[in-house]
């Protein structure tokens, strides 16, 4: 679908979305409520479907430094749409204008690099880029995707080009809800083959198969008015809230790799829910392959109705640079990871995580010390739990539930802020609530499932202590030991 069909299709699409993902099943974790953390990130890769592709392809040109390698599935080169709707549609999309060649792109980036305005095109040589684009896939013509697999072999990337599949315009996954030739809300397909496999082996060199049992790991929802600038992600054409898929063993301090994942025109969350985060097939392989995946998100706005990445300039003309806004935003979450750290953290885990006591609702923690830290984090099943600086070597959390276990871990932090890696995880089970004694008449003990009656006497449920005669005059005192058990106090 073209750009300068939007007025007309927005209302049908809307629908037709609603529809197809309410009747799927969500294999994703649900939600839960978050912020992002710094995770032992060893390097960082950006994927994103057409607008999303673009983007991705944006991202990883600004920010060579930070991204290694990029997966895309349909887009066209670096800066084709120019700052301009015309040529963004009859140009990169549909090939009835002239476009620059990617010669004249290739310039254009040394130049923006000279300025400062990107990372230094050196960066490209020899990154891994896999690229993606379907037979039937009418929405970004294929001479266009032919000129981003040329742009990044100028620059000296390891390019993978798959485009022999009959898929439509889409994302394809081995669990897509769409058949292969569709181009149909929520753009993720089922072709038969996993292209998302081929992916990240490309980027990565291998990968272990993906998970088939249910997913282990957390889906936390956060605020993106954190890493937007001024605070106001609709004022960018972003949604309120992003995602971020953190496996198990990442929440424990392994060493992971980041994969940013941008979605296309009409796939946000406020209009297809988990669509994308549940059938893109990242989260199977993440489970597997110590990969966290951020999910942030686009949203509509005037000048964008889709929902679309900026890859045209709708909202500024500095959208394929450093200092574009979504740019800045999403650069600003993937370092809130630990996107851009050399992969090995600034300080070791701490040594000697242990649990020193437990309450009811508390645990109490101790370890050594860590040389050159300022501070520590703790963190209770993978959320830190300080809302201020740990300096000393102990931390007691409270506010926990009675006869549950938590996992916590340990992390040094130095002088400049620099969070190191997480200790083992240890694990401390708080003790059962104190028992409270209740005093009442034996005739309301057994009505209230406390005690029972036998010929005459109330008994206490569990212990059959004898509580004396079963009437309203007489009164015992018991307590509930354990679930059922009642003794005299």
């Amino acid at each position: 679908m073209k750009i300068g069909q939007l007025l007309v299709a927005t209302l049908a699409a809307v629908g037709m979305a609603a529809t197809t993902v309410g009747g799927a099943g969500a294999a994703v974790p649900a939600p839960t409520q978050g912020s992002l953390q710094q995770y032992n990130i060893s390097s960082t890769y950006v994927s994103g479907l057409s607008s999303g592709g673009f983007m991705a392809n944006q991202m990883h040109v600004a920010y060579s430094d930070v991204f290694k390698g990029a997966g895309i599935f349909s887009a066209g080169a670096y800066e084709c749409a120019q700052n301009n709707l015309n040529t963004a549609l009859y140009a990169c999309m549909d090939t009835l204008l002239a476009r620059k060649t990617p010669a004249q792109l290739e310039q254009l980036t040394r130049e923006r690099a000279a300025a400062g305005k990107v990372d230094p095109v050196g960066n490209l040589s020899g990154d891994k880029v896999w690229l993606f684009h379907g037979t039937n896939d009418g929405t970004v013509d294929a001479p266009v995707n032919d000129d981003l697999a040329t742009y990044y072999r100028d620059f000296g990337a390891d390019v993978v080009y798959d485009n022999t599949s009959a898929a439509g315009h889409a994302w394809v996954s081995p669990i897509g809800p769409n058949s292969c030739s569709s181009t149909d809300s929520p753009y993720v397909n089922n072709c038969g083959g996993d292209p998302v496999k081929g992916m990240l082996t490309h980027l990565f060199g291998s990968v272990a198969p993906a998970s088939s049992s249910a997913l282990s790991g957390r889906l936390v929802q956060f605020d993106q008015s954190a890493y937007t600038p001024g605070g106001s992600p609709s004022a960018i054409s972003m949604g309120n809230e992003g995602f971020a898929y953190v496996p198990q063993s990442c929440q424990s301090g392994a060493s992971c790799k980041l994969m940013v994942t941008l979605h296309g025109c009409y796939q946000y969350f406020g209009l297809v829910g988990n669509a994308l985060m549940d059938k893109a097939y990242l989260n199977e392989y993440a489970d597997t392959n110590n990969m966290i995946v951020l999910y942030p998100q686009a949203t509509t706005m005037t000048g964008n109705p889709r929902g679309c990445w900026d890859w045209w300039g709708y909202k500024s003309a500095d959208y394929a640079q450093k200092s574009g806004p979504q740019m800045t935003a999403v650069m600003n979450m993937a370092r809130a990871l630990g996107a851009g750290t050399t992969g090995v953290p600034a300080l070791p885990a701490p040594t000697g995580l242990a649990v020193t006591a437990t309450t009811d609702n508390s645990a109490a923690l101790s370890w050594n010390t860590v040389p050159g830290a300022a501070s520590y984090n703790v963190y209770r099943d993978g959320t830190k739990v300080n809302s201020s600086p740990v300096t000393a070597t102990t931390y007691t959390d409270s506010g926990l539930t009675a006869g549950t276990t938590y996992g916590y871990t340990v992390a040094a932090v130095d002088t400049s802020g620099t969070v190191g890696a997480r200790t083992t995880p240890v694990n401390a089970t708080t003790t059962a609530a104190a028992a409270i004694c209740v005093t009442a008449s034996n005739y309301a003990h057994t009505q209230a499932g406390r005690a029972h009656q036998t010929g005459g006497y109330a008994y206490a449920n569990g212990s059959n202590q004898n509580l004396g005669l079963w009437t309203l005059a007489a009164t015992s005192t018991i307590k509930e030991t354990s679930p059922g058990y009642w003794v005299k106090c």
